[in-house]
């Protein structure tokens, strides 16, 4: 247990896999997954966006900690 888990907006994920595939893309170059237009907001919109999931998400950590406590005695 313990370590946070973050997912970020999935770019490195897909860098990751044009990265194994490249090989076989090197004729043409392959895609470029950081090309093209981007999604992107203000930190204060995102903030008043997600108050909501901030939350939750502290509830949760609150109670898997106390689970956590419970089954292990710790």
């Amino acid at each position: 247990m313990g370590g946070k888990q973050k997912e970020a907006c999935g770019r490195c994920s897909v860098t990751t896999v044009i990265d194994a595939t490249e090989d076989a893309n090197e004729e043409d170059g392959g895609e470029n997954p950081f090309d093209g237009e981007r999604i992107e907001i203000d930190e204060s919109e995102m903030r008043s966006v997600a108050r909501h999931e901030v939350l939750a998400s502290k509830v949760t950590d609150r109670l898997d900690a106390f689970a956590t406590r419970v089954i292990w005695g710790t």
